[in-house]
Formats: structure tokens, sequence, C-alpha cells
């Protein structure tokens, strides 16, 4: 099944909470018989701050969210904090759950401007709620304890710049080199995506140029300006390479979707494609229209829409 950012975050979420839930509320256990005796807080903190794994900063904090002792890290006592007021930052706006743990959404750290999380355990006398314990964390420092994001590959909308929007028309298209030498060009582009080892490809229809990225090469990209786009010869600076076996996007079908962009290059004067992407891995086209607005889709369902979808009464 299919899932979104968010929903990946969620699970991380919920994975680093059920990491770091037990040792902070062991900590919390061990502050609450001392909580109003601050060096004797900073003096237990001290002494539990390596139980809790990543921890950046641990401090105590009274129902107010104001600190009732120093930040405790790895190097010990930081002085200056006593008295903070942290009742305005993000962490301290969200809803404890009656359980008494929170691992906060991530926000942007006030003084090393990093995205960080915080974990708040409520500290209680007899049913009665006395503060927090604060727990820092960096995200550079917390694992990634779910696979890797991967992109869902469902069709995507996204508007762009409303003003370009306005006016789109008010302005025509006016034929680039590409579209004059769209034969060539095209022929040239095929060859690189199905033989030539290019796997991600930019093509910008009024800049007359394309950006690729190869295979053998992933974390560089390269530039096809006209003179490239219409001389064979380039060809012959990239070895020729097998098909990979595990794109999503078939090699017969790459004529066909080179053949689709030409087409919402030209169907119309007004709206008209201005920058197209082919990935064979991610199995995806991306469309960037004059008038700003872009769309991901699936490189099948793009085969099968035609000019009366983007550009008739279906649109």
């Amino acid at each position: 099944m299919e899932t979104n950012w968010q929903d990946s975050i969620y699970r991380q979420r919920e994975e680093l909470a059920r990491m770091l839930r037990e040792p902070i509320e062991c900590c919390a256990r061990a502050v609450t018989p001392v909580w109003h005796d601050r060096q004797q807080i900073e003096e237990t903190l001290l002494k539990n701050f390596s139980s809790i794994p990543y921890c950046n900063n641990l401090y105590a904090l009274d129902y107010n969210g104001v600190q009732i002792c120093d930040n405790i890290g790895a190097k010990g006592i930081l002085k200056g904090h006593m008295g903070r007021d942290r009742s305005q930052r993000p962490y301290m706006k969200e809803a404890v759950p009656s359980w008494g743990f929170l691992l906060s959404d991530a926000y942007i750290s006030l003084y090393k401007h990093r995205p960080s999380l915080t974990a708040l355990q409520v500290i209680r006398d007899n049913e009665q709620v006395q503060g927090y314990l604060g727990v820092d964390f960096d995200l550079r420092d917390l694992p990634v304890t779910t696979e890797l994001y991967r992109e869902p590959e469902n069709w995507r909308q996204i508007k762009g710049d409303p003003a370009i929007r306005k006016l789109v028309f008010q302005q025509t298209r006016v034929e680039s080199l590409m579209d004059q030498h769209r034969e060539q060009a095209f022929a040239i582009l095929e060859e690189m995506l199905t033989r030539r080892g290019v796997f991600q490809m930019q093509i910008h229809f009024s800049s007359s140029q394309a950006t690729i990225w190869m295979m053998d090469d992933p974390f560089r990209y390269r530039i096809l300006d006209m003179d490239a786009l219409i001389d064979p010869d380039i060809c012959m600076l990239y070895p020729r390479q097998e098909y990979p076996a595990n794109a999503l996007i078939p090699a017969d079908t790459i004529e066909a979707i080179l053949e689709n962009l030409q087409m919402l290059r030209t169907a119309d004067e007004n709206i008209y494609l201005r920058l197209a992407s082919i990935n064979l891995f991610n199995g995806m086209i991306s469309l960037t229209f004059s008038c700003d607005g872009s769309h991901y889709m699936p490189y099948g369902e793009f085969l099968q829409k035609n000019a009366d979808f983007w550009f008739g009464n279906a649109a």
C-alpha cells in the first residue's frame, strides 16, 4: 500500500517514541523525589543523562514551562538556562497525552537553528502535575528507524506562480531551436535514454537544452545544449549500455513518451509544455506548462492521455 510522507513520518516518530519512552520515564521517576531542590535536580539529571540515548539537552520545567534548573548536556551543567521561559516553544504548545509522555513534532531549534525534537515527561506528585522533564534531540543524531521513504507513484498536480497563471492567455508560444530541430533532437534523446546509460532527463523546451543524469555517475548532471542535441556525434561520448532490467519504464515506450511530450509542446499556443522530466526508475513523467502548473504521473497513465484530455473539455 502506498503511503505519503506524512504517514512515513508518523511511523518514524512512533518507533522513536517506543525507543525513548522507558529511559525518560526512569529518569523522571529518579528526579521526582527531589523536584523542589534545584541542586539535587541537576545532580540527578547528570547521573541519568547517559541513560537516555541520543540526548542533546536535559532539563526540568515547572508547570508553566519555566526552567527550574540549568541545562544538562554531554559535558555537564550548561549555565545560563535557569529561569528560561520555554512556554512559547512549539513542543510546549502540543497536548501531552493522558499517559504523560510526548515526543513532539520536529521544529527548528532556537540557538543552533537545526531541525530538532523534544520529549516531555509529566512529573506528578500524588496525581498533581508538578512540571515536566524536558529532553532535546538533534535530528542529526537520531537514527532512521523505518525504510527509506519512497515517493508515491500516483498522479500529482501542483499549482505554480499565480502571477504567471493570471497572464497565461496574454502570451503565446515562441518556436524555440528545439522545436525547429525536434526530429533530430528527439532521436538523440531516445538514444541517450535507451542505449547510453541515462536514467534521468529534464528536457527544457523553451531554452532548448536537456539535463541528464548517468547510471555510472549519478551524483553529477550533464547539460546538452542545442549544439549537442543536433549532433549525433555526442552519443560517442557515452558508452553503450544495456537498458536497466529494474527500470519501471519499458525501453519500447520511450519513443511514444517523447512523441507525447512533443504533442503537449505544440497542441496549444497559450498553454504549452515548457519543461518535462523522465525518470526510468521512478517510472514517472513530470510536466511543467506555460501556466507554471506541474504534473507528476506514472508513464502508463501519461501515455493514455491525449490532446483532448489536456486541452479539451476533459481538462
